[in-house]
């Protein structure tokens, strides 16, 4: 059985691609009200092959190889961005994460609204 390492790096290549991406972690960018919510995620990996062949007296002749790949894929947070403003909502431990963003959007209206009653009166 001859190995085809240029086929098989392909093969873990296109996996990479399709399973590595928010989309498939968090989902896709949304918008809430005025605010757009754009998922970020943290991804690692590593990637190990090797291959060999040989003679040996008593069996002939021999050949081998594999691969491995090891991926991790963890929501880090999002970027919320509201016309120019844009800021990082994190899911990390020491914070609620999303619901964290949806708890702030009450304040946000409410001081939105306070400047433009304070603009509108000036």
């Amino acid at each position: 059985m001859e190995m085809n390492f240029e086929e098989l790096l392909d093969k873990m290549t296109e996996f990479i691609k399709t399973e590595a991406n928010t989309k498939t972690v968090v989902g896709e960018s949304f918008t809430v009200g005025e605010f757009t919510c754009v998922p970020v995620v943290k991804i690692g990996m590593g990637f190990g092959s090797g291959g060999g062949s040989g003679d040996a007296p008593k069996s002939g002749k021999g050949q081998g190889g594999g691969a491995g790949l090891g991926m991790g894929i963890q929501p880090m947070g999002f970027l919320v961005t509201r016309g120019s403003e844009i800021s990082f909502l994190s899911t990390g431990k020491n914070s609620k994460g999303l619901s964290a963003m949806f708890e702030k959007i009450p304040d946000l209206m409410e001081n939105m609204m306070k400047k433009k009653d304070k603009a509108a009166s000036e």
